[in-house]
């Protein structure tokens, strides 16, 4: 275990499933373990410490408590400029992130996927090339399991991780062997001062431990990296990938080909069978398709992986951007508990579609979620009430439909440049449609007529 040498009580900041996965993972190590959210929590992870006997506390912190701690290890999701951070830092305790404290327990291979953009699609499609391989991995970080809950779980050959920028600030010593940067655009500047180049140093904090045995992915037609690169001392070999010139070292595209070149060794593979369309699934699979060839994944295999890679169909599934509107699929969320992990990855303004057949559902562990991240709620489905009773309170405007189409539409009304629409329903979908696969696929099917 690196640096907790000297380390005995652990707090952990944030009840959701990073912090759920730390305090396993510590409790596992043996050392004395406190859970601290300051919100009210979701049920599901309280059940999952208490099943544990992990001591924890909701609705407030106790400062007598936490600062008791060697080390605090914090949720993503809580800035630096709150009260008990502040509180913590003037106490000189180590406040770290979850990749972080996760990271401090393996020697294993690290793969470690960021950018504004792409990083889920990008980290399942590698996740499913090292599988189509026969390797032993794991697939998380920022998307399903946590990567503290996974080390927990146990070994594995190769981590696969998409990370976050919130993610990346708490880091000290996490060294990812291949680093992937996709790109960067002006994204939570709220949490940065409202100042891009803080955004960006924060992106560029993925590359900062690796060494000369490692490898840094990264796209040579954003300006911003290409110019972030140039103004750090990276000691990570260099792999660059572009859509728009050729290159002597890295991968291009070229009349339709994905071309990769590392270490005089050259394949190329055509895009007309790439099952994930656009110009930006492209470059994704050109981003995926090097960390494969970097593992010395074979030719044949990274080809028949890219034919047979489908996305995220119906889990947080991005759709379309329409006016600067994200419109996400996440039909699959037939249960509160699916639909508060969705609601809990929003980091835009959403306008919610929800509803269907409720199973007898508790929707109260949603209520601080809706406060924060939902501007405005569209029910679908053929008997509302029990939406309308639960979250008439939570937010200015609910619209009641009965149609896909008429959902879409009213999402379309009540969003504007900036917010994402979200269909995760928390409910059963055979009111209105024959299963989650028809609900989701009539959801894009809308977007995609606006």
């Amino acid at each position: 275990m690196k640096g907790l040498e000297n380390i005995h009580k652990i707090v952990v900041l944030g009840l959701g499933r990073s912090g759920v996965g730390a305090a396993v993972l510590a409790q596992k190590h043996g050392f004395d373990v406190f859970v601290s959210d300051g919100g009210g929590g979701g049920s599901a992870f309280a059940k999952a410490l208490q099943e544990k006997d992990i001591s924890y506390e909701t609705g407030g912190h106790s400062m007598d408590k936490i600062l008791q701690a060697d080390l605090v290890v914090k949720s993503p999701g809580i800035p630096d400029t709150v009260e008990v951070i502040k509180k913590i830092h003037e106490a000189g305790i180590q406040i770290v992130s979850e990749i972080e404290f996760a990271s401090r327990f393996t020697e294993e291979t690290l793969i470690a996927i960021t950018g504004s953009n792409g990083k889920t699609t990008v980290t399942s499609f590698t996740g499913h090339m090292l599988r189509e391989a026969g390797l032993e991995l794991t697939v998380g970080g920022n998307i399903g399991e946590s990567f503290a809950a996974q080390v927990a779980e146990g070994s594995a050959q190769y981590r696969v991780l998409e990370v976050s920028s919130f993610q990346l600030d708490g880091i000290d010593t996490f060294k990812p062997h291949i680093a992937v940067l996709l790109n960067i655009t002006p994204d939570h500047l709220d949490r940065y001062d409202y100042k891009f180049e803080n955004y960006i140093a924060s992106k560029m904090r993925i590359a900062m431990n690796q060494d000369e045995n490692d490898y840094l992915i990264y796209n040579a037609d954003d300006p911003v990296i290409v110019e972030a690169i140039k103004k750090r001392k990276i000691k990570s070999r260099l792999v660059p990938f572009s859509l728009e010139r050729k290159l002597d070292y890295g991968c291009y595209l070229e009349d339709n080909n994905i071309t990769i070149t590392l270490d005089n060794n050259t394949i190329s593979m055509s895009t007309d069978h790439l099952t994930i369309k656009g110009r930006h699934n492209t470059a994704n699979a050109m981003a995926a398709s090097t960390t494969a060839k970097l593992l010395q994944i074979r030719k044949e295999t990274i080809r028949q992986s890219m034919q047979s890679f489908q996305g995220v169909e119906h889990r947080l599934e991005n759709v379309l951007k329409i006016n600067k509107v994200q419109y996400i699929n996440d039909s699959k969320a037939t249960n509160v508990n699916a639909t508060y992990f969705a609601l809990e990855s929003m980091e835009q303004p959403t306008v919610w579609i929800v509803g269907g057949v409720d199973k007898g559902n508790d929707y109260s562990e949603l209520y601080s979620l809706v406060n924060r991240k939902v501007k405005a709620i569209v029910c679908l489905g053929t008997d509302n009430s029990r939406i309308v009773e639960a979250f008439g309170n939570c937010v200015e405007q609910m619209v009641e439909t009965s149609s896909m189409e008429d959902a879409v539409r009213v999402a379309y009304k009540l969003s504007e440049a900036g917010d994402n629409v979200l269909l995760s329903p928390a409910c059963a979908s055979f009111d209105l449609f024959e299963n989650y696969e028809d609900r989701g696929r009539q959801f894009k099917n809308a977007v995609r007529g606006l």
